[in-house]
């Protein structure tokens, strides 16, 4: 059996335990999150969130990319949300390469140099700022609330990020 497959059997559980009954489309604590998509983070649990709480949006890094930032604009104008909360963490593979290294790899494995940003970065906490900066900046979000924080692996604790 496939890992997919084995997930896609514990959606049985999941279904008999479904709290049945309507959610809300906005999201209850008006608030989402741009976390990094690293397996040992879980930003519902982190942060005591259940469905229906909040926006999570993840992506290598918790980078305000394009398509993040995209989800977080359709998050604020569409469906209310008012606040950002940043998770970046220990111990991130985003601190241990460069984007040029990793292209030139790529290029040499596939002919084809990536067009795209990898958005590495050196110390997580300078990044946390750097991604608070760029959604401050950016004209699309309207709701400028936003704070950052660097989650432990090593504990579970969240620590806030002071914010330029």
């Amino acid at each position: 059996m496939s890992s997919t497959d084995e997930l896609i059997a514990n959606n049985s559980a999941y279904v008999a335990s479904f709290a049945k009954g309507e959610l809300p489309l906005p999201p209850a604590k008006k608030v989402a999150v741009l976390a990094c998509m690293d397996a040992r983070l879980d930003p519902a649990k982190a942060l005591g969130l259940q469905e229906g709480d909040a926006h999570v949006i993840r992506n290598a890094g918790g980078v305000a990319s394009e398509d993040a930032v995209r989800s977080l604009v359709i998050s604020q104008r569409l469906l209310g949300t008012e606040e950002i909360i940043l998770v970046h963490h220990t111990d991130c593979g985003m601190e241990t390469f460069t984007d040029d290294a990793v292209k030139e790899q790529i290029l040499a494995d596939t002919g084809v140099r990536p067009s795209f940003s990898l958005e590495a970065f050196p110390k997580a906490e300078d990044d946390v700022r750097q991604t608070a900066a760029r959604i401050k900046a950016n004209p699309f979000i309207p709701k400028k609330n936003v704070r950052g924080f660097i989650y432990e692996v090593e504990t579970g604790r969240l620590r806030e990020v002071i914010l330029n």
